[in-house]
């Protein structure tokens, strides 16, 4: 078959003069393999474990009710993900050698491809967990060996402990040689002795079951960026039982907020100021308000700023006159009771870790936020969010800021019903004036570059782009 641009895409090729880099494609796994890797890994039992839950949509069938649902925790999950009617791009997905060729139609240069059953490494099943995060990456390794060139597979990397993460880190980036990496970044745990549906939220960073430094620090001796792609269905507010898009609208920017907040409040990136990271599929206006909001809760809460609120700088001889001179009879006539008045919210006994909010961060100011927003944090972007323009809009950020979206397609899923319409989409933030040439080359080109070589110089050559990209650096 022959494969050539559309007008459309030529015609944006032709007003560029720089590659465009696709930062979350997606790959479809073809589980046939997957699970004779499996079998291969951790026997056919756990196999046959893994097989039983991608057939689980039986289950929810069988449980129609949603009340019943409800009460096993069980929520609407994901309905016809897939492409099925535009066959030619669910064969893409699956087919490296089709995908390899089709870049071109595609109008794009050079594509990180995310998992999509690796999405699954985030399954409670320690046993299943570990065996497919193991076998697909073997996939990713074997399967796109001679299309790296172009195509660059992204190693999934289960989270539930820092020590299965750095083991898979260490087989999958030091022994396979795979240059990406996808982490979990929430992980659902059950509360202690709960054998029921009930979950906590742990998002690997401020507050978590366990310490990570491990994990971010092997990324850094690797020389891989820690990216996320986590979601944030079956939590929360995210918990219908009858709607799958009730659950979905939003929930990978819930999770993407999630872990960065985690991050920041948990000091990781100070900690490891050698680090950048990716939050993939969420978009960036959540990005914009966390930032908003962290700033503003730094200039309020911080361990000076929140002494405005110590009970012990209250004035009670000043607020006796106040009162005296200004209540009414009803409030006057109970001053007898003033202490009772002034607690809740205003505690003299708190606990110094619950005053000092920030302490776990290791922020000195709001130059910290703003640096690492600006130029360590980077944001996965689809091509028809019209919110990417918030990424650009530093005149409305905090500080000033630009914050780093790249071009993430999410070809391969169903919010891409053609793939060969994801350029033509991104580029509309041009078309109607959004931004301008330079900022959509900084988001499909300049940013990705920045992002994929900050831990790894060496991460384009070799690839069809090595000049214009390290022409950009």
């Amino acid at each position: 078959m022959n494969f050539i641009p559309s007008d459309e895409v030529e015609a944006i090729r032709n007003r560029i003069d720089h590659p465009i880099i696709d930062s979350d494609g997606h790959l479809v796994e073809y589980l046939p393999l997957v699970r004779d890797f499996m079998v291969e890994v951790a026997g056919v039992e756990v196999a046959g474990r893994f097989e039983k839950m991608m057939h689980s949509a039986a289950g929810r069938v069988a449980v129609p009710s949603p009340a019943a649902r409800r009460q096993l925790g069980l929520h609407a999950a994901g309905v016809w993900g897939l492409a099925t009617r535009n066959t030619l791009d669910r064969a893409t997905v699956m087919l490296p050698e089709l995908m390899y060729r089709r870049l071109d139609e595609l109008g794009i240069d050079f594509a990180v491809v995310y998992p999509t059953y690796g999405l699954m490494t985030a399954m409670p099943d320690a046993e299943v967990r570990c065996a497919l995060a193991r076998a697909l990456n073997r996939y990713y390794a074997e399967l796109y060996d001679g299309y790296r060139d172009r195509l660059e597979p992204v190693a999934a990397i289960p989270t539930h402990t820092p020590q299965e993460a750095v083991a898979e880190l260490d087989y999958a980036v030091g022994e396979l040689g795979l240059k990406t990496v996808m982490l979990g970044g929430i992980v659902t745990r059950p509360y202690d002795g709960d054998s029921g549906p009930g979950r906590w939220v742990d998002t690997i960073g401020h507050d978590s079951l366990y310490d990570y430094d491990p994990v971010w620090r092997r990324c850094e001796e690797l020389g891989v960026a820690p990216t996320f792609h986590s979601g944030g269905q079956g939590w929360g507010t995210r918990m219908s039982t009858v709607s799958n898009s009730f659950n979905q609208v939003g929930n990978f920017a819930a999770a993407d907020e999630g872990t960065c907040r985690s991050l920041v409040f948990g000091g990781v990136p100070m900690r490891f100021p050698n680090l950048s990271f990716a939050f993939q599929e969420g978009g960036v206006a959540w990005a914009a308000a966390l930032l908003a909001g962290i700033v503003g809760h730094w200039e309020k809460r911080n361990i000076e700023a929140i002494q405005h609120y110590n009970p012990a700088n209250l004035d009670m001889d000043l607020l006796r006159q106040l009162f005296d001179e200004y209540g009414a009879a009803s409030i006057t006539e109970r001053m007898d009771r003033l202490a009772d008045g002034l607690c809740g919210l205003s505690d003299p006994d708190e606990l110094p870790q619950d005053v000092d909010q920030f302490a776990d961060s290791l922020l000195t100011g709001v130059d910290d936020l703003f640096d690492m927003f600006a130029h360590r944090f980077y944001f996965g972007c689809e091509a028809d969010d019209p919110m990417n323009v918030l990424a650009f809009a530093s005149n409305l950020n905090p500080g000033g800021v630009t914050l780093p979206a790249i071009f993430a397609s999410d070809v391969g899923h169903w919010d891409v019903p053609d793939m060969r319409g994801v350029v033509p989409e991104a580029y509309e933030l041009v078309e109607h004036g959004h931004i301008d040439e330079e900022q959509f080359r900084d988001f499909v080109f300049d940013n990705p570059v920045r992002l994929w070589s900050s831990m790894n110089p060496d991460f384009f050559r070799g690839t069809a782009i090595e000049g214009a990209a390290v022409s950009a650096v």
